[in-house]
This record gives structure tokens, sequence and C-alpha cells, in this order.
């Protein structure tokens, strides 16, 4: 027999791949490699016309020192007795944009494959030697290409800002309770008194709630009235305290 077979690949990587025998393993379509043997041995279904018939068998590649190769191949059918021997010489030949692979020499079989016609046993040989030469060295994937991606920049976080001034008379409902100024002519028990108040409803006027955007939100109304009694309370103790001085100023003019 005798094929030819042209693959788009570099003589070089050709012969990379046959000195090789895992890559001729590799190769070899439909192969089930046997763990642990050398240099090519395992299971092969082969498919003639409407027949299938699977061989068990050995394969081997040598170099030669004109530069060819000698493929040799022995085989039994899995299910039967019968056999095929192959012997072929491989030579590579650089090509145009490529390489030119040349099968010549013998195949002896039989059993079942005897049995079958000669032109479909040609054509699955002819077909087997097609996919091996393809498999033999395929290209290489081409890399994907490396794209840098820029991080987005990091914006600073400020601080929320934050409000130093003081409160103000407005801030508070109904403004301070007091000035601290006393009416012309006020007895010294009533200046005294006036202060005591003043001094209380100072500090309860510095614990007040704030209004605007500082204002807390308000409790729910079950809370119970002890928020309004404690607000209440400084009201309340002025108006009797000026209810005590004015009375006193009144028996002293009297």
């Amino acid at each position: 027999m005798e094929h030819e077979v042209f693959v788009p690949v570099p003589v070089e990587r050709l012969r990379e791949a046959l000195a090789d025998p895992a890559r001729v393993a590799r190769a070899l379509p439909g192969l089930q490699q046997d763990a642990g043997t050398a240099p090519v041995s395992g299971r092969l279904k082969v498919r003639i016309g409407g027949h299938s018939i699977t061989y068990r068998g050995t394969l081997g590649v040598s170099a030669r020192d004109d530069g060819s190769y000698a493929v040799e191949a022995d085989a039994t059918e899995a299910r039967g007795s019968g056999t095929v021997k192959l012997a072929l010489t491989l030579t590579v030949l650089p090509a145009e944009e490529g390489s030119t692979l040349t099968f010549t020499g013998t195949v002896s079989a039989d059993g079942r494959i005897a049995d079958l016609p000669a032109d479909e046993v040609a054509s699955a040989t002819t077909r087997l030697l097609n996919r091996f030469a393809e498999h033999l060295a395929p290209e290489p994937e081409p890399e994907p290409e490396e794209t840098s991606v820029e991080p987005e920049p990091v914006l600073p976080v400020s601080d929320p800002p934050t409000s130093h001034v003081p409160f103000a008379e407005g801030d508070f409902v109904g403004g301070f309770e007091d000035d601290g100024t006393l009416p012309p002519g006020a007895p010294a028990e009533a200046a005294h008194a006036r202060r005591t108040m003043i001094g209380r409803s100072a500090e309860e006027v510095d614990h007040a709630p704030p209004r605007g955007r500082y204002a807390p939100v308000p409790a729910p109304e079950s809370a119970g009235g002890g928020a309004v009694l404690r607000w209440a309370a400084p009201a309340a103790a002025l108006a009797l305290a000026s209810a005590i001085v004015v009375g006193r100023a009144l028996r002293k003019r009297h």
C-alpha cells in the first residue's frame, strides 16, 4: 500500500511528535491505551463499512538512519482469532505551508476483516492514517490576550460635617427662662429666691431638648407623663416662689 497525507505543520514538530510514544498514542483515534505498557498498546475499534471490529495489540514507531520511520503493528481480534500485521515506512518531507507524510508498506490480515469487501477495507485504512497524521501534531491553541484592567479610583471618604455652634435662645421653646435681672426696689429675700430659681432654671435649660435638625425622635405616648412633669416642675416652682416673694413684699408695705 501507499498513501500520502498533507498536514499544515512544520517538519520539526512532526519529528518531535514521532519521537514521543505518548504523543503517538494520543494521535491514534479511539485508542484505549493500557497503563504501564510500551511503546503503544491497548484496544482500538475499527469501523469498516457497516461493521466494527475491536483489536488488541501494540504499535511501535522507530527512527531510521535515512530520516524515515519504521511503523510496525501487531493486533488480534478482541472477540475472535483474526489477526492484523502492519509494516510501514513513514517519510516526512517539507511542503509549502506544511509537511507531507508518505506511508508505504504492507498490511496482512485474516479473520473477520478478510471476509469484508476490499474497497471498504482500503477506505477504512486510509481514513485511519489521515486522522493519525492530523492528530500527530495539531496546531497549538492561541493563547488568550492579556488585558490589563485599570483599578477604579478610590474616592476619599470625608467625615460628615459637624457643628460646634452653641445653642441659641431660639433653639428652645419660649427661650431661656430668665436673663438674671431683677425689678428695681425688690427686697433682698426676693433677690435670693430669684437667684436660686434662676440657677435651677438654667440647669434645666442646659438639658432641654433641642429643636430643628438636632431634635430627637419623640418618645411613644405610652411612655407616660414623666417627661411632661419634668419640664413643668421648674415653671410651677417659679410661679410658687414668685407668689411668696410678692406676698412678703405686700406684708412689709402694710
